[in-house]
């Protein structure tokens, strides 16, 4: 070989082998995926104990790994919670302290522009991200899925659909196929599902970098609207149920096979034996559309822990011990730096170098792995902001103390209250009048942490 060739061979071969090794260290690390659904019920699953339902498909997460008894949502509805996953953050500090509508007076969040969302974040430490199913975090740049990290987004950009068939919304068709508007046939959830498992499939041709897959069914939340064979399936198996929750349990049933398909099309790609898949909801179940949250009092939109304790599952396989219990108290947010963790983070040394934001939650990985049995002592906070006569402009919020304290105020209009979570899980005596001076310290915490969301605009920034 001429002497003028060997030193750009030899270059070459470093590069290529230098970048071989790179491509392959990526497609080593973990996938994640997360399941969120919507408005699902603490024991709406069979996992949970719940009454009359069977949801074997995602039941198997709990058995190959494990199942979360005390887990909860960052938020009562859906827009915050969905905030605190993609930031890291309590839902108000990142600018969401309640649910982004279509009519801005109506609107109660703008994502900040001052975090990273965790696509963005994965993405420089080689990850691909995409979005497949329900986004709630904006419906106009700079605040879309593909805007904010994502690299592909397959999916309905708004709230809820008025009907699972037409996919519409106050007669707006927020279907997007990354931003190109579309008009798809099927039941929400079958296409969720379908997209995918597509994306799944692509993901294991081309395996040249690990990938964080988001799937945001729009399931269980109203209209309840399951297809007909299902519900002829329940009111067949089950004579007993009234009608309304007939229908929940179709809807919920048929979510349950969508998810399956899923994790069959993981199991028949191999992809199964290197991914994180966590499942949840993002706040508790409705009252009025009878769905069950366990023990728990009250519902969605309460500050109670029927509002807030949501099912969380979590499978890893040669990570995750099967049939394993926890009674960690884990939340949304705690999602964002767990993954990050598991992507090969440093969290403590990230900040201004992956993400910009001080992260609220903390990471679940110690738990998930067994080397720790619980989350280290923190106070928890949730909001919920309303542009609703109802809440006057204002929020409800609460605060559960490292001690078991929760002191809530369930409507801006209503009192405080004080429950011991301890000695009273299911908040039947409030004590506000007889526990003076834990009122006066717990509720302290609650107004600093509340003065430091105000701190953050939740408006998008005026027109001219």
């Amino acid at each position: 070989m001429p002497q003028r060739l060997v030193l750009p061979v030899l270059c070459l071969g470093l590069f290529l082998c230098n970048n071989v090794g790179v491509v392959a260290a990526e497609a080593m690390r973990p996938n994640v995926v997360i399941i969120l659904v919507d408005d699902l019920g603490w024991g709406d699953l069979s996992c949970y104990g719940g009454p009359n339902i069977k949801t074997p498909n995602i039941d198997t997460l709990a058995k190959d790994g494990m199942r979360f008894t005390k887990f909860r949502a960052n938020s009562s509805v859906c827009s915050p919670s969905r905030a605190a996953i993609m930031s890291g953050m309590y839902p108000d500090r990142a600018g969401v302290p309640g649910v982004i509508r279509t009519n801005e007076p109506e609107s109660s969040g703008f994502l900040s522009q001052n975090l990273a969302t965790l696509p963005e974040a994965l993405r420089k430490v080689g990850y691909q991200s995409a979005i497949v199913g329900k986004w709630h975090l904006g419906l106009e740049s700079p605040n879309l899925p593909n805007r904010r990290g994502f690299d592909f987004f397959h999916g309905f950009l708004g709230d809820m659909m008025e009907d699972y068939g037409n996919h519409r919304r106050h007669g707006i068709n927020y279907m997007r196929l990354n931003d190109e508007e579309i008009d798809p046939e099927g039941h929400a959830t079958d296409l969720f599902t379908d997209w995918a498992c597509d994306y799944l499939k692509e993901r294991a041709v081309k395996k040249d970098k690990p990938f964080f897959l988001y799937l945001a069914y729009n399931a269980p939340h109203d209209p309840i609207q399951p297809p007909p064979e299902f519900l002829e399936r329940i009111k067949q198996r089950e004579p007993g149920v009234t009608e309304k929750r007939a229908k929940l349990i179709a809807l919920i049933e048929h979510m349950d096979a969508g998810v399956g398909k899923v994790l069959k099309t993981m199991k028949e790609t191999d992809l199964d034996k290197n991914t994180l898949v966590f499942f949840l909801s993002d706040n508790g179940g409705p009252l009025n559309t009878e769905a069950f949250n366990g023990p728990h009092r009250d519902g969605k939109g309460t500050m109670y822990e029927g509002g807030l304790a949501v099912p969380c599952l979590a499978r890893w396989p040669n990570k995750i011990n099967p049939e394993t219990v926890s009674e960690a108290e884990g939340v949304s947010m705690d999602l964002y730096p767990t993954v990050l963790e598991v992507a090969g983070v440093d969290l403590k040394t990230a900040r201004g170098r992956i993400f910009p934001q001080r992260i609220d939650g903390l990471s679940l990985l110690d738990v998930l792995t067994g080397k720790e049995t619980a989350m280290p002592k923190r106070s928890l906070y949730f909001v919920r902001h309303e542009a609703s006569p109802y809440f006057g402009m204002k929020s409800s919020n609460a605060l559960i103390d490292v001690d078991g304290w929760k002191i809530l105020q369930n409507t801006p209009f209503s009192k405080l209250e004080l429950y011991n979570l301890n000695a009273d899980p299911l908040e039947t005596t409030d004590m506000a009048q007889k526990s003076r001076q834990e009122f006066q310290r717990v509720g302290m915490k609650l107004y600093r942490q509340i003065q430091e969301g105000g701190r953050v605009p939740w408006m998008p920034p005026a027109k001219d």
